[in-house]
């Protein structure tokens, strides 16, 4: 037994368990992809889309997504400089160019004022990221897109439980792409779903998702192209069923463990997961920044955490560190370059309780405190 504290952990209970039992016993032969397709009915739904598909990741929906779009080698995809490789690994396996912009201060997402002043002729996808359940600026980069006639890309695999005015995050955009690996909001172990509104591009989408054979193709084992094999298994699709029959109490408690931080922590010198009027913030991920005139080193915050038993998590690294291949003007990356190296995600497994939280903030509380004196 340990007393650590785990950045993150899912709730599964014994209705997951059954359902992926059942899977388990029953899933096969003419039943291989029931709960497959009663997950991704299930989730577009919830969603308030036309169309699902089930994958085995959400870097996986990204890939098949961007290709569907025809990003190719010479082309150009504007990103945000903060965010986590797989959101950018797809646009450099395409051959395609990522061009990295910088964030907003309050958000941490894609400044579209960047947005648009990074755009050329090559721009052929703008990837807007939610990142931590914090919202992009929806509405301003829709009208870049239609302006430019430039698709807007949602990677919301962060971002369950998020909501943009009347619309749930990823719902907005060309096409959505969503995570359900173990540290989300709900999960499936690994996978993930690719969403989206336009019928033509889910009939491409479809057809790469299963090695490029169309779905009316009667022919057996005939490709109409080369495809993609990025499909969920009829098990972690069981566990996802389970998981959306239970979303609306695993998205409150991701507000309730946000909130219980926001408590103890909104005093001090720091910022948090911002909430934009009109939006709901799914708070997957409770991310404090500490103010920049304060004299604070992340490092000894987080060995002082690690001391107390408590996992915390670095903020994302700017993607200009890591990309060789990307197109970027450092000059203009200055609130990624700030916040990256002064933020850290706070410890937010569904189970994780008050007491454990308060062991947290108070490690916290005290270390900025002694800055501040």
């Amino acid at each position: 037994m340990t007393n650590r504290i785990p950045y993150t952990k899912p709730s599964i209970t014994e209705l997951e368990v059954e359902f992926a039992t059942d899977a388990a016993r029953n899933g096969w032969g003419e039943n291989c992809y029931d709960y497959i397709i009663r997950f991704e009915e299930e989730f577009k739904k919830h969603l308030g889309v036309k169309h699902a598909i089930a994958t085995s990741s959400c870097t996986g929906a990204l890939h098949m997504g961007l290709h569907a779009l025809g990003i190719k080698n010479g082309d150009e995809v504007i990103l945000s400089d903060i965010n986590w490789i797989a959101t950018v690994a797809p646009v450099i396996h395409l051959g395609a160019t990522p061009v990295l912009v910088d964030i907003e201060p309050d958000s941490w997402c894609l400044d579209p004022a960047q947005v648009e002043a990074a755009i050329s002729p090559r721009t052929k996808a703008i990837i807007a990221v939610h990142l931590y359940g914090n919202l992009c600026d929806m509405s301003a980069l829709r009208s870049l897109g239609e302006k430019h006639g430039i698709p807007i890309i949602e990677d919301a695999a962060e971002a369950i439980g998020s909501c943009y005015f009347d619309r749930r995050a990823g719902s907005m955009g060309r096409f959505g792409a969503f995570s359900f690996h173990g540290t989300k909001t709900i999960t499936t172990g690994e996978g993930g779903m690719f969403v989206t509104n336009d019928s033509d591009l889910y009939e491409y989408v479809m057809t790469l998702s299963n090695h490029g054979r169309h779905r009316d193709q009667h022919k057996q084992f005939w490709p109409d192209t080369i495809g993609f094999k990025y499909k969920m298994s009829n098990i972690q699709a069981a566990v996802g069923c389970a998981q959306l029959k239970r979303i609306e109490e695993l998205m409150q408690q991701k507000r309730k463990i946000f909130m219980t931080y926001k408590a103890a922590l909104g005093s001090l010198p720091l910022t948090m997961n911002i909430e934009k009027d009109g939006c709901v913030n799914g708070y997957w991920m409770p991310t404090i920044v500490p103010d920049n005139n304060l004299p604070f080193r992340r490092d000894i915050l987080l060995e002082e955490l690690k001391e107390a038993e408590v996992d915390a998590r670095v903020f994302f690294w700017p993607l200009s560190m890591i990309v060789e291949n990307a197109k970027f003007d450092p000059s203009k990356l200055k609130t990624a370059n700030s916040i990256h190296s002064r933020g850290i995600n706070l410890p937010s497994g569904l189970d994780i309780t008050e007491e454990q939280i308060h062991v947290i903030t108070d490690v916290i509380s005290r270390h900025i405190r002694r800055l501040i004196n």
